[in-house]
């Protein structure tokens, strides 16, 4: 079985197209926000005159928001259509950044990435909801390169960010200045995205609701694929430098190396995808994975060790936009069963790095990269989850939304 999920891009209608691609810089609008809050952190630090227990208490916030937030995102869809629940909720996750930088102390700080979390979390759920749905209409597999270009945006952003740092420009002019750019950059582009609305017959999704059955092990597989991401962003180079003896500056570029190889693997991962199938690519990429976290293990220097870490970025790559994908054709709720996945996955991006840490106070690094290699293989074990249901695209339509020309 190949990739494809039913006709080829050729005779697809001009809007579904021009979606696709407004898709694509919708992705990398949501990504550039991160990147942009991720550089000034230390800004942060600074301003309120907090220590690095504080601070890391306080980054857990913006995952606990989004996790609340997001079994929201497909009631908001549902009410309002997909067009204009993903304008709000990106312009709202666009702007959560000015709270975030005027924050005069640490309770209004704690508030305001909370806030910025559960608007990330809800403007996920409704992009991958409605990427999952472009997806379907134009016939082949996108959802990789879509998570591509948010790995891209989220570069931007930080690049932006870091001249803006250097510069010694204050966060509250930054981030202001940002926030205005993505917002009206997302509303532009949004224009261009389908409209989906509901039948009229549809009962709305609950406000609350725990995740479906069907995306309990399709998160269990995205669940290990952000933990090697989770472990490898923030542990590779002290990995570097404290198990392997490197300097800081090789150091800090394996954890760059890693990023951007990620973010390449996403943008390619669609060609591998409509080839092999998404059950078969995943499988791949576990093997990849797994041979890269053994390298990691074993490698006493530092070559071999950033070439393990670069097989790990290849290799778990393309596995969450699979599973977004697989969740949205898992039930008859997609966006129900995105945000659970999208919990789950998130859960595991917030508990990766204390885990490995603990592990490694416990025992070293080297064993908590070894539970790593374990988390990878399991992908080649649980691939199969992800398999493409076989049902007719016309049915599927007529179930889900009708799309507004």
């Amino acid at each position: 079985m190949n990739g494809s999920t039913g006709r080829g891009e050729r005779g697809t209608p001009p809007a579904v197209r021009r979606a696709r691609v407004a898709m694509a810089a919708v992705f990398a609008v949501h990504g550039a926000v991160t990147g942009s809050f991720a550089t000034r952190v230390p800004w942060f630090q600074d301003h309120l005159g907090i220590g690095a227990g504080r601070l890391g208490l306080a980054l857990a916030l913006p995952a606990i928001g989004a996790s609340l937030a997001m079994p929201l995102a497909g009631r908001i869809s549902h009410r309002y259509g997909s067009r204009t629940a993903l304008r709000a909720l990106l312009a709202l996750w666009c702007a959560s950044l000015v709270p975030v930088a005027l924050a005069p102390g640490m309770i209004a700080f704690r508030l305001a990435l909370a806030v910025y979390g559960a608007t990330s979390g809800l403007a996920d759920v409704a992009m991958n909801a409605l990427g999952v749905r472009t997806e379907e209409r134009l016939g082949r597999s996108i959802m990789s390169g879509l998570h591509g270009m948010w790995s891209a945006g989220a570069l931007a952003g930080s690049a932006a960010g870091t001249v803006a740092a250097h510069a010694g420009t204050d966060a509250r002019v930054h981030l202001g200045v940002a926030a205005g750019v993505l917002v009206l950059l997302g509303a532009v582009v949004c224009h261009w995205v389908l409209d989906l609305r509901a039948e009229p017959e549809e009962h709305p999704p609950p406000r609350f609701a725990l995740p479906p059955r069907s995306a309990l092990a399709i998160g269990a597989v995205g669940f290990c694929a952000v933990f090697a991401e989770g472990a490898s962003l923030d542990w590779s180079a002290v990995y570097l430098r404290d198990v392997v003896g490197s300097g800081a500056g090789v150091a800090a570029g394996c954890t760059t190396a890693f990023a951007c190889t990620m973010a390449a693997a996403r943008l390619a991962g669609d060609a591998a995808v409509r080839r092999f199938g998404p059950v078969r690519a995943v499988r791949a990429g576990g093997v990849l994975a797994t041979a890269g976290g053994l390298l990691v293990v074993a490698g006493g220097s530092a070559v071999p060790v950033i070439a393990g870490f670069g097989l790990m970025g290849l290799g778990i790559a393309v596995v969450v936009p699979l599973a977004f994908a697989a969740a949205g054709r898992s039930g008859p709720e997609p966006s129900r069963a995105i945000a659970g996945v999208a919990t789950i996955t998130y859960t595991s991006g917030l508990v990766a790095p204390a885990v490995i840490g603990q592990i490694a106070n416990a025992g070293s690094l080297t064993v908590s990269f070894a539970v790593v290699t374990a988390g990878a293989a399991g992908l080649v074990a649980g691939a199969g989850v992800l398999r493409a249901p076989v049902r007719a695209a016309s049915a599927d339509r007529a179930a889900t939304a009708v799309e507004r020309r």
